[in-house]
């Protein structure tokens, strides 16, 4: 070989490394809603570049809740959602092929949210009022379960969805006399207070029996099975962005600042998603991952979640807790 060849094939050889080097898989994910605090671990991989040093092209797009986000991936619309581990379960059972790959919010921060001025003091006295909650929310999913355990049943509450970006401020005008929501401790009461609301009243599920895991990322079980260097590279990387995030939240506030712009990159609207965004990360390990491995599907959390959906939302009684998820691309 002459040396100019020679000179040819070794840039030739260069150019195609360099080129499978730089190729990026566009993937796209998708939230439960609107950006808000606890969406800035994905908002600070995407910034910092931790999902294009896994060979990520990151498209981020809103929801329109969890159960909304969760049927996105099973129809192939998304190749991720991040949303309301109940409300993946509640579909998978349903028939939809998708599958938890790693938790973020480990608890459940669902709550019902009542005005102060409602004279609402105790759950007992929302018989008979009425509550706001939009379609898909995966809220939902487990408010049965607490009427239940506080005595009382879904005709005892006059349950109204409104439209999804209209919850907050229809909770603040009292519209059609509702004297709450259902709601995420996470965000809502931020929320509310940006708005000009006073703190609501709050009655967490998890003191009405309702121990549950919170928010995971789902995809398709043809994704797992067909391109599981992919699930691991996204799993892997959220994983760390999330690491990254816990270790330095204002940062991560920041970037999400960054990418959404708007009233979210002024003071006020970083303050709000910091308050949101500590709640988060306040959830990131259930007390039952002693290892406090970030992302970690916990065997018990999901037996005890499923075993009451089992009992008070009419899952199939053989259904196995274990089915929902794989820890397979949790390092």
């Amino acid at each position: 070989m002459t040396k100019m060849k020679a000179m040819f094939a070794a840039a030739v050889t260069l150019t195609a490394f360099t080129g499978a080097a730089m190729a990026q898989d566009d993937v796209r994910l998708r939230l439960n809603w609107m950006y808000y605090g606890s969406h800035a671990g994905f908002a600070y991989g995407k910034d910092m570049g931790i999902y294009k040093d896994a060979g990520i092209n990151l498209d981020i797009r809103s929801g329109n809740g969890s159960s909304s986000a969760h049927r996105l991936v099973a129809n192939g619309d998304s190749d991720f959602a991040y949303g309301s581990c109940g409300a993946l379960v509640n579909l998978a059972s349903q028939g939809a092929e998708i599958i938890s790959v790693g938790v973020i919010d480990a608890m459940g921060s669902e709550a019902i949210l009542v005005r102060p001025d409602s004279g609402v003091k105790e759950i007992g006295d929302l018989k008979g009022k009425k509550l706001l909650t939009t379609a898909n929310a995966g809220v939902n999913t487990f408010f049965p379960i607490v009427l239940a355990n506080a005595g009382l049943t879904a005709e005892d509450i006059n349950l109204t969805n409104v439209p999804d970006g209209a919850l907050v401020s229809s909770y603040l005008q009292g519209a059609g006399d509702a004297v709450g929501i259902l709601g995420g401790i996470d965000d809502k009461p931020a929320e509310i207070k940006a708005n000009g609301g006073e703190p609501p009243v709050i009655f967490p599920y998890s003191d009405f029996g309702v121990n549950q895991v919170g928010y995971c990322i789902s995809t398709r079980k043809d994704l797992v099975a067909n391109n599981p260097d992919l699930v691991k590279r996204f799993v892997g990387a959220t994983m760390k962005a999330y690491a990254a995030t816990e270790a330095d939240p204002d940062a991560a506030v920041n970037a999400m600042a960054d990418i959404v712009g708007g009233t979210m990159a002024e003071d006020e609207g970083k303050a709000q998603s910091r308050a949101v965004l500590d709640v988060t990360l306040g959830l990131l390990y259930s007390n039952a991952n002693t290892d406090r491995k970030i992302g970690l599907n916990v065997a018990s959390d999901w037996e005890g979640m499923v075993a009451l959906m089992k009992e008070y939302n009419d899952l199939d009684p053989n259904a196995d807790p274990a089915s929902f998820y794989t820890n397979d691309f949790i390092e």
